[in-house]
């Protein structure tokens, strides 16, 4: 931070003072215009509030919605990146059945609205699922067990598990789609040569791909891949419009019940930013340690 300070010229303080003056405006305007009260002052209660009747801290609505949305975003990423990889492997397949296959759902999810899909799953393959596998009564019993926190540590309330399942596998399923087109252009870029060498030595195409194709192409495509990681994350808010209960769905409640609009809103928005800003700085140190 006191190198960034060092390196700002004029021009660059010119910039921020104008941004500051623009931001000041459009708060006055909404004040004086709206005749909106400011009421920021209640917002830290709606992220971390003192019980007097248990004497301790509990996460409230944004909290909850922020922890949920976090648990979403890991599960999604961790099942789009395996989907993504089978589907970037079947892009590249020398049987052309495999290759289509791969293509059509990649083209069908690529060139969908999410909504559209996450609407399409949830009505038509979710509930079917949570009902066949009877998820709904598996997840009331482990909320009613000895067991509950820790499953609770990581679904969060056991008894909303079933939509937080159909959450994260639409999500992955739509992601998956990118995914694959980015770990298909990483194969595609490993050089001939090296795959030549490979089956010269006497390497089947599985052990190709397993030790010498795969390994080059996931350093290629890691900066593209955290960029799509950091999308997920901003996507999953759509998943809000299937109840599941995410920070844009308890921001959402939290508008409803209190009319702190702009608060909630840009609280929400903070939020989003220090998770999606965190991840990338993460990701960039990463690369550099690569």
């Amino acid at each position: 931070m006191p190198s960034i300070l060092r390196n700002l010229r004029w021009p660059d303080l010119a910039i921020l003072a104008i941004l500051a003056a623009g931001i000041g405006y459009v708060a006055l305007t909404i004040e004086g215009t709206l005749s909106y009260e400011w009421r920021w002052h209640l917002i830290p209660d709606y992220i971390l509030r003192w019980r007097e009747d248990r004497g301790e801290w509990f996460a409230n609505l944004l909290l909850q919605g922020l922890f949920t949305t976090i648990r979403i975003s890991i599960y999604a990423s961790v099942l789009a990146l395996i989907l993504g990889v089978a589907l970037g492997i079947a892009r590249c397949a020398r049987n052309l059945t495999v290759q289509l296959l791969a293509r059509t759902y990649m083209e069908l999810l690529r060139n969908i609205p999410p909504v559209v899909i996450i609407f399409i799953f949830f009505f038509f393959l979710s509930q079917q699922l949570i009902d066949a596998l009877n998820l709904n009564a598996w997840a009331r019993g482990i909320a009613r067990g000895e067991n509950a926190a820790i499953w609770e540590f990581f679904f969060g309330d056991m008894r909303r598990f079933p939509s937080l399942i159909s959450g994260v596998i639409v999500l992955a399923l739509f992601e998956s789609a990118f995914v694959s087109e980015i770990v298909r252009a990483g194969i595609q870029s490993t050089p001939n040569g090296q795959r030549e060498a490979a089956r010269a030595i006497g390497m089947g195409p599985v052990q190709e791909m397993r030790y010498i194709v795969l390994p080059q192409a996931m350093r290629k495509v890691t900066p593209p891949m955290a960029n799509q990681f950091i999308s997920l994350i901003k996507d999953s808010s759509i998943i809000s419009l299937i109840s599941v209960q995410d920070l844009t769905y308890k921001t959402v409640e939290l508008v409803a019940s209190t009319r702190l609009i702009f608060e909630a809103w840009i609280t929400t928005a903070a939020l989003y930013f220090i998770l999606c800003f965190g991840l990338s700085l993460l990701f960039r140190r990463l690369e550099r340690r690569r």
